[in-house]
């Protein structure tokens, strides 16, 4: 893979190369030591993957995310020493397409080796998600058995400029919103809390982590908060799961629609928003076939058009629709 590191101190430009240096595969095709650099060099020279750091001078990493996704987009992922000092800077560069963020490697002290472990993982995953090996064909779940359950549930997946996308749709609903809404965000554990807090303080409603064995309840938002898979069981609560462990992203967006389709015995609508590779297009496929309304997010809002691409591709969504106007149909559906 060739990557770009875009960082303005020298020790971690260095603890970046003896990182990649354990991967032959990957090689360094340029540096740039700030944002607006960055622009310029990506327009030259456009990478398979960028390293990008968040806090530099002249541009900072941020607006240079934004700035390349919009005019060369890439692959970018967000580098940083201090990532919990960080938190809103990486959750609006993941809203402009940021796929992933993983702290430098240290350098001195320890197995160079398992520091560089984090980083080389990530741009693994990354690689199969741009090369596309990621999709994948699955067995439907047994029939979806029809209850008369007044339940509502809105099953929600998102990816690379998910952080904002879920902002604006969580914005446009009430804090007396009748169903229950599960989020699936692709987002290290460490983040999740954050990310909780802060879509909590931006949209007014009661965001928070989901607990293994509580059930989707209608007023609560509740986020995948592990790095295991988040499932619904049979008896109707929320369970975190390694299985399947082949799974590129974790949490996983198909694992839990899949697991919708199969137990959720009331009204529910599945939701795919931006993102990058094919994650959620399958399950968003299976929640169709059970009866459900699937909505797709469409290209000129999607920060990254390619979960929702990959689900229209495969006619999984019923509906394709700008963001702007997913929170509106939902309270349509949803009207008490």
């Amino acid at each position: 893979m060739k990557i770009a590191i875009v960082n303005d101190m020298p020790m971690a430009v260095e603890a970046l190369r003896r990182a990649l240096a354990f991967e032959p595969a990957h090689e360094v095709v340029w540096v740039a030591c700030n944002g607006a650099e960055a622009v310029q060099r990506c327009a030259e020279y456009t990478p398979d993957l960028i390293l990008m750091d968040l806090i530099m001078p002249l541009m900072d990493g941020v607006e240079a995310t934004r700035r390349i996704m919009a005019e060369t987009p890439c692959a970018i992922v967000i580098v940083t020493v201090d990532r919990e000092q960080n938190v809103h800077r990486v959750f609006e560069a993941m809203g402009y397409g940021a796929l992933d963020v993983v702290d430098t490697p240290a350098i001195g002290g320890g197995n160079p080796q398992e520091a560089a472990a984090p980083l080389l993982r990530k741009i693994m995953n990354i690689g199969w998600l741009i090369g596309d090996k990621s999709n994948r064909v699955r067995s439907a779940p047994s029939s979806h058995r029809h209850s008369s359950s007044r339940q509502h549930l809105v099953a929600i997946g998102s990816s690379a400029g998910g952080p904002a996308a879920l902002e604006v749709l969580l914005k446009g609903l009430p804090r007396d919103f009748s169903a229950a809404i599960v989020l699936v965000q692709h987002v290290d554990q460490v983040f999740a809390a954050g990310m909780a807090e802060w879509l909590a303080s931006a949209s007014g409603l009661d965001v928070r982590l989901a607990q293994e064995g509580e059930p989707p309840r209608s007023g609560t938002i509740l986020l995948a908060g592990t790095n295991h898979h988040i499932r619904l069981l049979k008896n109707g609560t929320l369970a975190y799961t390694a299985e399947p462990v082949n799974e590129i992203y974790r949490p996983s967006i198909d694992v839990f629609f899949e697991s919708v389709a199969s137990y959720w015995s009331g009204d529910a609508v599945g939701v795919l928003l931006t993102g990058m590779g094919r994650d959620g297009a399958q399950g968003l496929k299976l929640m169709r076939q059970q009866g459900y309304l699937t909505i797709a997010q469409d290209q000129q809002s999607s920060a990254v058009y390619g979960m929702p691409k990959a689900a229209a591709a495969i006619n999984a969504a019923v509906e394709v629709r700008p963001l702007d106007k997913i929170a509106p149909r939902l309270l349509e559906i949803f009207s008490k």
